[in-house]
């Protein structure tokens, strides 16, 4: 009988196995010597130890699941109870037992990760939904709003997954605020296509105003009318681009053809009044040069109707000249009109009354002032002398302004 500290070979060729509950048959040796049998089984034994080694390694060096490494484990234990090999199977199964503990430490930390995880990606999730919301709750801004909630559909995709019921029920959030916002955004544009229709035969009106006036002769009543033709225009609002194009062009077509032939009637018009223009071109200068050098404002006044009676009989001047010499003649009668005006100021009985009384006044005044100050200089009192003093010469200063009105007046 050949034997090994884990093992035997019976003289009848069978090969036992030693564990702590006994021995027990692996198998049977014919074809050779004991010592052979006893190496092939022990080569069987190598094998598990290679694969419980391999198992260990994983669990220690790479992320393999716990589930994964407790059912390595049981699949280890079944086959080294089960093994037909010789060696220390009892060591073997310790070693696995050491696994199944550290399998089951990373069975918690796995799920508490899993856990943390699932609040995390439930966490982003909510974020991201909540946000969804807002924007289909509160956003106006179309364009910018459909780009948003297409970006939040991404990070949804591309976030990481809640446990189910969670997801669902966010996913249900999610859903909804993206149908809300397609709907409020349908309902605007809707609404603004009803608008831009009503715009647009608002307009149609208002061009359909504009052509009928534009072979008017009536100029002035007529471009009044195109005046608040483009104000309605201008309030109206927008149509749809296309229809907005189409009816402007109309719109400016039949605006240009009336403003067109008013201005030929217009310029042929101010043809035949370049004669008026030249009239009163040498009315102005002959009115300018007569009234400045007359001192009488009553000859001037008598004489400046005669020029406005001639001004008015030569007629109406073409518009390029129009205000420049209507602003001149303006001119003319304004400074006549405040001739008259200085001179009724001089002339007025009330107005000499009262510069009179401002002189009396202020020469009484002086008169006490001086007074003063000789007391003052007799009494020694600097102070009061220097006080009356200045008093006196601003007085006096005022007296001879007032005297000086008064004599105008005279």
């Amino acid at each position: 009988m050949t034997t090994d500290p884990w093992g035997r070979v019976d003289d009848d060729g069978t090969v036992y196995v030693r564990t702590s509950e006994g021995e027990r048959v692996v198998g049977s040796w014919q074809a050779g010597a004991p010592e052979e049998a006893l190496a092939f089984f022990r080569r069987k034994y190598d094998s598990l130890v290679t694969e419980v080694e391999l198992l260990e390694k994983r669990l220690r060096t790479t992320d393999l699941s716990a589930a994964q490494a407790l059912a390595g484990v049981d699949k280890l234990r079944a086959a080294v109870r089960e093994a037909h090999a010789v060696g220390d199977l009892d060591a073997l199964m310790r070693r696995l037992d050491v696994l199944a503990e550290r399998a089951e430490e990373r069975k918690v930390e796995q799920k508490h990760a899993q856990e943390q995880a699932r609040t995390h990606a439930r966490e982003v999730k909510e974020r991201i939904v909540a946000e969804a919301e807002r924007v289909a709750e509160e956003t106006t801004h179309w364009k910018s709003g459909a780009e948003r909630m297409r970006a939040l559909i991404d990070e949804w995709k591309a976030a990481p997954r809640a446990d189910r019921p969670t997801e669902q029920a966010l996913w249900k959030r999610m859903s909804a605020a993206r149908n809300s916002f397609s709907k409020r955004r349908k309902a605007y544009f809707a609404g603004l296509d009803a608008q831009r229709e009503e715009v647009r035969e608002a307009k149609e009106q208002i061009v359909a105003e504009a052509e009928a006036l534009s072979d008017s002769t009536e100029w002035g009543p007529t471009s009044g009318r195109y005046r608040e033709l483009m104000q309605r225009w201008k309030a109206s609002g927008r149509a749809d681009r296309a229809s907005e194009d189409r009816l402007w062009a109309r719109f400016k077509a039949a605006q240009d053809a009336f403003f067109q032939a008013r201005n030929a009637v217009f310029a042929e018009r101010d043809a035949e009044l370049r004669v008026n223009a030249e009239a009163k071109e040498k009315i102005l200068a002959e009115a300018e040069q007569e009234l400045s050098s007359i001192s009488d404002p009553r000859r001037a006044r008598a004489r400046l109707r005669e020029y406005q009676e001639a001004w008015e009989e030569a007629g109406q001047l073409p518009r390029d000249s129009r205000d420049r010499l209507e602003g001149a003649f303006r001119r003319i009668e304004e400074e006549v009109r405040r001739a008259e005006e200085k001179e009724w100021q001089r002339t007025n009985p009330e107005a000499r009354a009262r510069a009179q009384a401002t002189v009396d006044q202020l020469r009484g005044s002086l008169a006490d002032m001086e007074e003063k100050l000789a007391k003052a200089r007799e009494a020694g009192d600097d102070r009061k002398v220097r006080d009356l003093e200045d008093g006196i010469a601003t007085r006096r200063s005022w007296l001879q302004e007032a005297e000086k009105a008064l004599e105008e007046m005279s």
